[in-house]
């Protein structure tokens, strides 16, 4: 039966022609300069609510309730993306991907690079805490229209025995962007007076994510343009689907898919946000340290991701999972304590958490996503990362500075904990079900 041109799929059948055909090698460069650049702006923003918004925005609190202030803040993005996805589908479905991904990721670099010229409460008063809240709505909105799919595509469409080599692929985005965003904070910080840091030093790493953000848009429009690209677009794997109608149809899996990565994205926050916020209010740690110290933790990260490919590989990507949620769980018991040890306790806690966030984040795209159907499948992935990150992450450092203020730091842990725990029955709920279906398959 013949289907009706979309204008996503004009345009996809436009570039098949004028470009040459992509090799996997540069799919990969695309997808990492990608997620490199939306990691980049989102530990801008994080390292930014600990160091910077307490004193610009929310001056007339405590450094304490000020930073839970600004984490507050930074949850907006995870309940906006979502809508963001709701919305740039919508753009999808009508005037196809290249203007869902121009416009998304011009918001993203508008709304990034607008916080660079953000005034402070002494210059506007409560006018600064509104523009910051709606600056970051924004790139909520934006991360949920930069959802390109290819994170899972590429794991879903690599040969079999590389499925776990290729879902690591886009991971690599996380601890190269935030190396990058601690790389930027750390030599401002280290080489001007804090009035002058404070004044404007603290500024330049948001202008520098909007050219970030053009380059990594020229990335992704190359991936768009490719033949590889318009055939998973026309075997409708790229296709977006209604809102409703795939939530009808896969709701069920996609709170499965949300569910089955929370160990990693509870671990995300509590190695990288959590701990600056821990040092900076309550040590006498230098804040730029600190930052090198997770500059080089980052570095574990980006090995124990590729590692990850490889285990997965071998072991399977659920088997994979499943054993790093128990090792974020025995993690979670005595790690936070180590935050009060020192540099040396520091590091161990920052290293030995991204070695464990490596391994189970570098499988957690797309963990479900063969559970979906076809025609589904692209939205509901999209669905699952907006829930996984609401869920997972968009309040790990709020809630994890409240439990270490108000119980001690190794209360801390029990987010961690709980994360673990809704990693560990959501994937034995997903075996169940694929089990489920596989009986009922052999007995049609």
């Amino acid at each position: 039966m013949a289907t009706a041109q979309t204008p996503a799929m004009a345009d996809l059948h436009s570039g098949e022609h004028g470009h040459d055909q992509a090799s996997p090698g540069e799919i990969a460069i695309g997808v990492i300069i990608g997620r490199t650049s939306e990691f980049f702006d989102f530990f801008v923003f994080a390292i930014a609510s600990v160091i910077v918004f307490p004193r610009l925005v929310f001056p007339f609190t405590s450094e304490l309730t000020g930073t839970l202030y600004s984490f507050m803040i930074f949850a907006l993005a995870f309940m906006a993306r979502p809508i963001g996805t709701v919305i740039f589908m919508t753009v999808d479905r009508s005037y196809g991907k290249t203007a869902k991904l121009v416009s998304a990721l011009f918001l993203l670099g508008t709304a990034t690079v607008a916080l660079a010229f953000l005034p402070g409460y002494h210059d506007i008063g409560v006018a600064a805490i509104w523009l910051l809240a709606l600056a970051r709505i924004a790139q909520g909105l934006a991360w949920g229209g930069a959802w390109d799919g290819m994170a899972s595509l590429l794991a879903l469409n690599a040969p079999p025995s590389k499925r776990g080599w290729y879902a690591m692929v886009p991971q690599l985005g996380a601890p190269l962007g935030l190396i990058v965003a601690s790389a930027l904070f750390a030599y401002f910080a280290g080489n001007l007076s804090a009035d002058d840091f404070f004044d404007w030093g603290w500024r330049y790493p948001f202008f520098v994510a909007f050219a970030i953000n053009v380059v990594a848009l020229f990335a992704r429009l190359r991936m768009v343009t490719t033949e590889e690209y318009a055939s998973l677009f026309e075997t409708r794997e790229l296709q977006p689907s209604r809102i409703s109608e795939t939530v009808a149809r896969e709701g069920q899996n996609i709170m499965l898919g949300a569910f089955a990565p929370l160990a990693s994205f509870a671990l995300f926050h509590m190695v990288t946000v959590f701990p600056l916020s821990w040092v900076f209010l309550f040590t006498r740690e230098s804040p730029v340290r600190f930052l090198i110290i997770e500059i080089v933790a980052a570095v574990f990260g980006v090995a124990a991701i590729v590692a990850s490919g490889i285990i997965a590989d071998r072991v399977g990507r659920k088997s994979l999972l499943m054993g790093s949620a128990i090792a974020i769980a025995i993690y979670s018991g005595f790690a936070p304590q180590l935050l009060d040890a020192g540099a040396f306790g520091e590091t161990i806690y920052m290293v030995i958490g991204f070695i464990l966030l490596g391994l189970s984040f570098g499988q957690s795209s797309g963990a479900i996503a063969s559970n979906f159907r076809q025609a589904y499948r692209y939205t509901a992935s999209a669905l699952t990362s907006d829930m996984a990150w609401l869920f997972g992450a968009g309040f790990a450092p709020l809630v994890a500075l409240l439990l270490a203020t108000n119980l001690g730091v190794i209360a801390s842990g029990a987010y961690l904990l709980s994360g673990a725990f809704w990693t560990l029955l959501a994937l034995w709920l997903s075996g169940q079900r694929e089990a489920g279906d596989m009986d009922a398959g052999s007995s049609s």
